[in-house]
């Protein structure tokens, strides 16, 4: 009963606020809001028309006075106002009838943000009804979620790989011994696979058609047995609708050059890591997070170039919202271990 009145009283929000998905976290419920970065907004009458998955749905089809927003680009805030709308309607949606009760709440930035780019995040955050917002990044974060014991003195890795960046970094003793960030994700992911499709088969697509062949015949490395899917778009020349018969190893192809990225990444880290951590590492592999992390043989193909076991968590895509969660079960602790104000990072 008195656990129940402090959430009520002072309720707790984790934001996973991502490039192309945002998820909310609350304590003793989990995950309650997973929908899309995307807002729709009437631009003569400056209305927003939908938030999130009715949004999304609009993509590539709305007339010229409605446009789409994705109010983040590669991690960051690229439409502060659109950012804050998008935040506004998650946060009533995550508390409910608790809704007039502003929250206290921890929210995901890179590894590689400046400090311009966090203080954008949490003013946002508080824009959009926080009493206080508390910052952590987001290697540290999903590998809370994925269960990784970062408190021990042993070396982890975690690479989490969202829609705009590659976050990874070496986690030791509860802090970032080692972290790199890359802008490459599942949207310049969606973009090669445009681009090769417009370019070999002179045909043009829309984002969520690219997302959609990704997403079900997708592959990091070439198959033995090769499969298929219809797609369909504009002819480059003629401009009338058709249809053709795109292979997976046309795409495993096409995604190459933003993979070896990802690849360089991982390696990048490792190679600043301290050879006291490297014989940990080793024995507890490389584990990926994100939504990319689900592009079907990523982790093969990181453990081919890399040499270290590498594996995808359960529910990779929700391990940073997870990870949200256990900060906010020991809040005050961070708090006071970190000497941390609301406003500014905790520290992790």
């Amino acid at each position: 009963m008195l656990q129940a009145l402090k959430q009520w009283v002072a309720p707790r929000l984790g934001i996973d606020l991502g490039t192309t998905t945002t998820l909310v976290y609350v304590p003793g419920k989990g995950v309650v809001v997973h929908e899309p970065s995307v807002v729709a907004l009437h631009e003569k009458e400056r209305k927003v028309l939908a938030v999130g998955n009715e949004a999304r749905e609009m993509l590539g089809k709305t007339p010229e006075d409605v446009v789409a927003y994705l109010p983040m680009r590669e991690g960051v805030i690229a439409d502060y106002r659109i950012a804050q709308v998008m935040l506004a309607t998650y946060v009533r949606r995550a508390l409910g009838s608790a809704a007039f009760i502003k929250p206290e709440v921890v929210v995901s930035v890179p590894a590689g943000v400046t400090t311009t780019q966090r203080r954008a995040v949490v003013e946002v955050v508080q824009q959009a009804g926080a009493r206080a917002a508390y910052v952590v990044r987001e290697p540290i974060l999903a590998a809370l979620g994925a269960g990784i014991p970062i408190h021990e003195p042993r070396g982890y890795i975690v690479a989490d790989i969202g829609g705009g960046t590659i976050d990874v970094a070496v986690i030791s003793l509860g802090g970032v011994v080692a972290a790199h960030s890359v802008k490459v994700g599942g949207v310049k992911l969606d973009t090669a696979i445009t681009e090769y499709v417009r370019k070999q088969h002179n045909l043009i697509i829309g984002q969520r058609m690219a997302e959609e062949i990704k997403m079900t015949i997708g592959t990091a490395l070439p198959l033995k047995k090769d499969e298929t899917m219809e797609v369909r778009g504009r002819d480059v020349v003629s401009g009338m609708p058709r249809a053709i018969d795109l292979s997976a190893n046309e795409v495993a192809g096409a995604l190459q050059r933003d993979l070896l990225a990802m690849v360089r990444a991982v390696r990048d880290v490792l190679n600043d890591t301290p050879p006291e951590l490297a014989s940990d590492i080793i024995d507890h592999g490389i584990a990926l997070t994100g939504g990319t992390a689900q592009l079907r043989n990523l982790a093969e193909l990181l453990t081919r170039r890399i040499g270290v076991r590498t594996y995808v968590v359960d529910e990779p895509q929700q391990a940073v919202a997870r990870g949200c969660g256990v900060i906010l079960q020991h809040l005050g602790t961070y708090k006071r271990l970190f000497a941390t104000k609301p406003g500014v990072s905790l520290g992790v």
